[in-house]
């Protein structure tokens, strides 16, 4: 599962939501969480940030999660 799509679902955000607060499509959440799109580190970044939570802490628990 994508780490990303677990925090927002923490979060109790929906797709709209947080889409909206990226001022992007709906459909671009839906593509990076199901795989079909790759972010780079500049998106990631910039998600983390509208989430409230900090890269290094994602980071940290995609750490835990492949282990």
């Amino acid at each position: 599962m994508n780490e990303l799509y677990t925090v927002r679902i923490e979060k109790g955000l929906r797709q709209s939501d947080l889409a909206e607060r990226l001022n992007v499509p709906q459909s671009f959440i839906s593509k990076y969480e199901t795989g079909e799109r790759r972010l780079d580190i500049v998106e990631i970044k910039h998600i983390c940030k509208s989430l409230g939570i900090r890269l290094i802490d994602l980071v940290e628990r995609v750490e835990k999660k492949i282990r």
